[in-house]
């Protein structure tokens, strides 16, 4: 399909086909999964502000429901498409079934620039976006939650849109809401603290004493601003921190509960808080953990043979290249793939659309701990893998993940 043939697809792809190389994977389920089970692309007019009517792109697409309902997220990003999607819905199918999430991988999103809207024109957007999907979506059909560009307030109005087709309140049609319609204590800093809790274990494993590491972050949003301070929290020096516009560098740490405090409109360089620094030099400097949480393919086969950091813990969603895979593996730089660092998020999620379901919910000590529990165990388990195999860790979690899956389909066979 060539609307999916986007750099993010393939990787994406490339991916799998190695891990379904090595494991062997039938023939027949190799081909099914590299494709989207179901993909939607809906027209999207708008009317704006001055009178306008103007017409956005949005996605919605569920790789595989084998193992339950499809999960994922929505992003407004002017580089949305249909590949990017669909490449990051097979991911969140992976990621589901390594973590032993009762779900498939769904993503979504708009070619939109959210920042230059006015907040009556994004809940428009919002809504007529969640409209056109409605079909697709429903707690027992497919989860959609934040990503990059949208939040509680956006997750709202999809909920509120959802439930007055259907004429009564469905809090558990989507995850990442607030807390006065069905939200879940600790879902904002999900995906920083269980990169954190992940992150914790290989410094253990590596034998690398907390209170010494020292931690970069390129992409200061949700993920990374999380996983710095609560990093921070527990010893470690976060040295450095970039936004899209550049960052800044502090050898002796930075203040990072100022830093987020600050007015959000302030890029990040011009704080005075640290010293310049642009996102390709923080991705060299020299440090014991790596946190790249900002967009896909940030670490290539130019760069990678410059990254001087002990531990690589991925934030963000497909930030390393196969060929850069290579040259870290030859580096001995320990990589904790996306699809397990970063599954903090979906891990709370799925803990929010339990309590939604059962109308019952949990303490904020009890969603770390069994957040906790679950990483941790995805964690020791893909490094057993990875041992016993002898493969990398970005293979173990693939693998692991896609054997989950491959079982789901054989068990169910195949329909008609």
């Amino acid at each position: 399909m060539q609307e999916l043939d986007t750099p993010t697809f393939r990787l994406a792809v490339a991916q799998f086909d190695q891990a379904a190389e090595a494991m062997g994977l039938d023939t027949n389920l190799r081909e099914r999964l590299k494709l989207p089970q179901r993909s939607l692309v809906v027209s999207l007019p708008v009317r704006m502000d001055d009178g306008r009517v103007e017409v956005f792109t949005g996605y919605r697409v569920q790789h595989d429901s084998s193992r339950g309902p499809s999960k994922g997220g929505v992003r407004y990003h002017p580089d949305v498409s249909l590949g990017e999607v669909a490449a990051l819905a097979m991911w969140m199918t992976w990621k589901c079934a390594l973590a032993g999430l009762p779900y498939g991988g769904a993503k979504g999103g708009v070619q939109v620039n959210p920042k230059s809207l006015s907040p009556g024109e994004l809940q428009r957007l919002t809504r007529r976006y969640a409209a056109e999907i409605f079909p697709l979506i429903g707690p027992d059909k497919d989860v959609p939650a934040p990503d990059v560009g949208t939040d509680a307030q956006i997750m709202a109005w999809m909920m509120d849109t959802y439930s007055q087709q259907v004429g009564y309140a469905v809090p558990g049609v989507v995850t990442g809401k607030p807390l006065s319609i069905g939200g879940s204590l600790g879902r904002e800093e999900a995906t920083g603290r269980g990169v954190v809790y992940v992150t914790l274990e290989a410094l253990r494993h590596l034998k690398l004493p907390i209170e010494a590491a020292t931690v970069a972050v390129q992409g200061f949003g949700n993920v990374g601003s999380h996983t710095a301070r609560i990093m921070q929290q527990h010893g470690a020096r976060v040295i450095a921190v970039s936004d899209v516009s550049g960052g800044i560098y502090n050898p002796n740490g930075l203040d990072i509960m100022q830093l987020m405090q600050r007015d959000l409109r302030q890029p990040l360089h011009q704080t005075k808080l640290g010293d310049p620094i642009t996102n390709e030099e923080l991705l060299q400097l020299e440090c014991t953990v790596l946190v790249p949480a900002a967009l896909s393919e940030q670490i290539t086969g130019k760069n990678a043979d410059r990254l001087k950091c002990r531990i690589l813990s991925e934030g963000a969603n497909g930030p390393t290249t196969l060929e850069a895979d290579r040259i870290l593996a030859d580096k001995g730089i320990f990589v904790i793939p996306d699809i397990l660092a970063n599954s903090g998020g979906v891990i709370v999620s799925y803990f929010e659309w339990v309590q939604d379901l059962q109308r019952f919910f949990w303490s904020a000590a009890d969603i770390q701990n069994r957040l906790q529990d679950i990483i941790t165990s995805a964690f020791h388990r893909t490094l057993q893998f990875s041992t016993d195999r002898r493969v990398s860790m970005r293979m173990a979690a693939l693998m692991s993940g896609i054997d989950q899956v491959a079982q789901a389909h054989l068990q169910r066979g195949l329909y008609p």
